[in-house]
């Protein structure tokens, strides 16, 4: 199975402060990779450095089996990096669709007519298909998570990145949002996603990495993950 992402030894350090601590792992096409850990444990940093918005101090970033530890940000989204990010912040005066229609021509490089088509497929896909043409600023909390999901998706990732997207929903909310990426992942979406929501991510992901100090203290399926006396311990501030 090709390997989409590969992260070998990364670090990164602010000052004194070592965040990303000699970092490896690897993410197969296909597939859905969790990533947990406590506030303060590097999780946004580490997407930081795959998307390249930080450069690391030391390691390699793979994608797609050319190294792009130094490959600008934007450069990367049109190679295929695609991201959401925790707090949606949409093109308030834009609809809908239009707010895919400049991401994609933006993030792939082409004319808008050329993305047409893929965006309002993908507004089928997200469940937001009859809001195509309300005003972005207008939408409930779940059809912004939706929309910063969408956006993300028009720009033609080969990995998609989910920063703590079900944040903030009810539970009947989360359900309908975790359906809609269970779905994209159906369709051979390649996903990191970043949540404390667990069931909602041990619902789609098959496996589990776990941060703390900027260090993996595990990889694998979920149920062995959370069945950790370590992870325990410090995910979960158990005294196993």
């Amino acid at each position: 199975m090709t390997d989409v992402l590969t992260l070998s030894h990364v670090t990164k350090s602010f000052g004194a402060l070592k965040v990303t601590d000699d970092v490896s792992f690897a993410v197969a096409k296909g597939q859905a990779l969790g990533i947990i850990g406590p506030n303060g444990a590097g999780k946004s940093t580490l997407f930081n450095l795959i998307t390249g918005n930080f450069l690391p101090d030391g390691g390699t970033v793979t994608f797609l089996g050319r190294d792009v530890t130094r490959t600008p940000a934007m450069a990367r989204v049109r190679m295929g990096v695609g991201r959401s990010f925790q707090i949606p912040q949409p093109f308030e005066g834009l609809t809908v669709f239009e707010n895919l229609l400049t991401a994609g021509a933006y993030g792939r490089g082409l004319r808008e007519a050329e993305v047409e088509a893929d965006c309002i497929a993908i507004l089928r896909d997200t469940g937001l298909l009859d809001r195509a043409n309300q005003l972005a600023g207008s939408l409930s909390l779940l059809d912004r998570k939706r929309l910063e999901l969408a956006r993300a998706m028009a720009t033609g990732p080969e990995l998609l990145l989910l920063d703590e997207i079900a944040g903030g929903l009810t539970e009947g909310e989360c359900q309908v949002l975790v359906a809609t990426i269970r779905g994209l992942h159906a369709k051979g979406v390649t996903i990191i996603w970043i949540e404390h929501v667990l069931h909602a991510l041990t619902s789609v992901v098959e496996r589990l990495l776990v941060l703390d100090f900027g260090r993996v203290i595990g990889i694998g399926a979920p149920a062995e993950i959370m069945a950790s006396k370590e992870v325990r311990e410090i995910y979960l501030g158990m005294d196993v």
